[in-house]
């Protein structure tokens, strides 16, 4: 497609693994309004006044509560959207991926090289000269949303580009589908996800979508950027002015994306990570520790650059393999946490973006 997460939440799903040869995707046209799903007086049908009697989620008793809370909240009408629902696909599929993202408790003995395999899928020769052409493509977008965001070009393209290899990857599951499995059928979810059906529902009926056409990944993130439809709710913009915000459309996930930044805390100006110099085995770390900068310069820890205007930071650990790189994790890398919770995560979009943009 082309959230979140955990944006927001965005993201919390990234695509993985894309390739970066395949040919970018054609911009989505934007479906005409779908007259059976805009709240218009429909044509009563006893079927659907009784609930959905086909599909996949017929006469659920789950399915009917969801109804009755989107008449009395938004205003959709009843049998519309039972209609609507009568069309989603329950996939078993969806379910053991979702189990399959669980964490894990176990924790390496040693280093093991993690940080150098997961950075390879994406810092790649022919990766980051995607980068650099969908830079080039998008420049003065890119440049008009540091202007109004102050996020600069390379944080936008590295989340792009970690998220759905600048709109290659941009899954090929059906929202309504996805978020309707995990809606009614994975209850260590529900309560998340049916407020993610929530939200997408609203965003299609408000921008006149077919909620049966747009496609994303297996957890309902949508677009360039990935948005969850909760984050497009607080965050996507019309970043084009044709008046509709589309995901979908590179120039408004750029703005979203930067909007999203800004939401977050991003500061202007100011850097993201520092390397450190040194070791410091017996501290706790991760992106969200906190530590006085005089406390971890006392400790050995010597910065390598300028930590700007900071007198905190968290202490962040690499594993490349041989042993640890040590990092000084500033507030800009915290906000970048917050498309994906995930050190690794936050690092390689950072680098990412700095690759692409010395390639320039």
């Amino acid at each position: 497609m082309r959230r979140l997460a955990s944006l927001l939440t965005l993201s919390l799903f990234p695509l993985l693994g894309g390739c970066s040869s395949a040919p970018a995707p054609k911009p989505v046209v934007k479906p005409q309004p779908n007259s059976a799903f805009i709240n218009q007086t429909p044509s009563r049908s006893p079927v659907y006044s009784q609930g959905i009697s086909k599909g996949d989620f017929a006469n659920r008793p789950n399915v009917d509560r969801f109804v009755q809370k989107m008449v009395e909240k938004h205003g959709f009408d009843s049998a519309q959207l039972h209609q609507v629902l009568a069309q989603a696909e329950r996939y078993d599929w969806i379910i053991r991926l979702m189990d399959a993202q669980a964490p894990t408790t176990a924790k390496p003995t040693g280093p093991t090289g993690a940080w150098n395999r997961y950075r390879a899928k994406f810092i790649t020769p022919d990766n980051v000269q995607n980068g650099v052409n969908f830079w080039r493509e998008y420049a003065s977008e890119l440049n008009r949303a540091e202007q109004i965001y102050g996020v600069p070009p390379e944080i936008i393209v590295g989340i792009i580009g970690v998220e759905t290899r600048w709109g290659r990857v941009m899954g090929k599951t059906r929202i309504l589908d996805a978020l309707a499995t995990l809606a009614f059928d994975y209850p260590r979810r529900a309560e998340f996800f049916t407020s993610e059906l929530e939200a997408f529902l609203v965003m299609t009926r408000d921008e006149g979508m077919d909620p049966a056409e747009p496609k994303g990944s297996y957890a309902g993130a949508m677009g360039y950027g990935q948005f969850m439809p909760s984050s497009f709710q607080r965050y996507a913009v019309d970043f084009d002015g044709n008046g509709h915000t589309n995901l979908w459309d590179p120039v408004d996930a750029i703005g979203s994306v930067a909007n999203y930044f800004k939401a977050h805390g991003w500061e202007k100006g100011q850097p993201v990570a520092v390397r450190g110099q040194g070791q410091l085995p017996g501290y706790e770390h991760g992106f969200q520790t906190r530590y006085p900068v005089a406390t971890l310069r006392s400790a050995g820890l010597i910065p390598t650059s300028s930590l700007g205007n900071h007198s905190e930071s968290s202490l962040l650990r690499l594993d490349v393999g041989t042993g640890y790189q040590y990092w000084y994790g500033l507030p800009n890398f915290y906000t970048i946490t917050r498309y994906n919770h995930s050190t690794h995560y936050a690092m390689a979009v950072w680098q990412l973006g700095l690759a692409v943009k010395a390639a320039r």
